[in-house]
């Protein structure tokens, strides 16, 4: 059996989880996440703890509890906690503004860019070179920074773009005469 699907997930404080047959539902202070259960996996909710284990024998039953374990702990974790994902623009005159649900950035393009936001994200900028992306799904906040960065990733001369405040970016020696 899968590793990460024996470990069972304890339910903090403020959380409510429901189990059906269908699906799985997460309600916390920030927000409600829903999400499929599969067939390959049963799912057992005990003394304030989520166990699962594989249906069958079969190799998908055995991967699919771990996936499906780690993917309600994230759900877990996004209604309590919440994601983050920082981005940093580099560059001359690069500027990020967060207007609402809405992120404008100049960044070296001839017209302003603005990208709007889905709803269940927030997005801050606490400085001009900074963009902040917090949301309580996982995957969506990392698809949205995912999105943004896309619109000028970083360069490999100089480094100017759009990177995650983490990345390390290889700057490549420029052609010799």
């Amino acid at each position: 059996m899968s590793r990460v699907g024996k470990m069972p997930i304890a339910i903090p404080k403020g959380v409510d989880v429901s189990i059906t047959a269908e699906q799985i539902s997460v309600k916390g202070s920030l927000g409600t996440l829903v999400r499929p259960v599969n067939a390959l996996v049963t799912v057992k909710n005990t003394d304030g703890k989520i166990s699962f284990a594989p249906a069958n024998e079969s190799v998908e039953a055995d991967a699919m509890s771990g996936t499906l374990r780690n993917l309600v702990a994230n759900m877990v974790n996004g209604v309590s906690k919440g994601f983050e994902k920082k981005l940093t623009l580099i560059g001359v005159g690069f500027r990020a503004q967060a207007a609402g649900s809405k992120l404008n950035l100049q960044i070296g393009f001839s017209h302003p860019v603005a990208k709007d936001m889905p709803a269940g994200i927030k997005v801050e900028c606490p400085t001009q070179t900074e963009i902040v992306i917090k949301g309580s799904d996982r995957q969506v906040v990392g698809q949205i920074a995912a999105e943004v960065r896309a619109i000028r990733p970083p360069e490999p001369y100089k480094g100017k773009g759009i990177r995650y405040a983490d990345e390390k970016v290889t700057i490549k020696e420029t052609k010799k005469k």
